[in-house]
């Protein structure tokens, strides 16, 4: 099955690993699997790679939305060597048979050989 994450990878392939807890080699591939735990509900993958400064205590996923495609607008730095990246995207959602997308401008760090989703901005 293809990645929900839509980078045109199986699942196996892209996101499945890192989901099952491998380290993303740099911000992009993070974020992406990041939006593939929205896309399947994995609440624990999400806060596993957030960063502990900024991690809820605890996160719920609504059932109710139903996230369908990503579009990654543009990324800075966030690769192998880095140790701060940005990644900019928009992401789809259906909710109650509406469509709808938010944009998010993240920011990640890198600790060690793992990367973590720090915060972002909406718009």
């Amino acid at each position: 099955m293809r990645c929900p994450c839509l980078s045109g990878e199986i699942f196996d392939n892209c996101c499945g690993p890192l989901l099952a807890g491998r380290a993303a080699p740099t911000a992009e591939r993070l974020m992406r699997s990041r939006f593939t735990a929205f896309a399947r509900g994995d609440a624990a993958h999400l806060l596993r790679t957030w960063h502990p400064s900024t991690r809820p205590a605890e996160l719920e996923l609504e059932d109710a939305i139903r996230w369908t495609r990503l579009d990654v607008i543009g990324t800075e730095q966030g690769g192998p060597f880095d140790s701060e990246g940005v990644v900019a995207f928009e992401a789809f959602f259906r909710e109650a048979g509406q469509v709808g997308s938010m944009r998010e401008r993240s920011r990640f760090v890198r600790e060690g050989r793992e990367w973590f989703y720090l915060d972002g901005v909406a718009g």
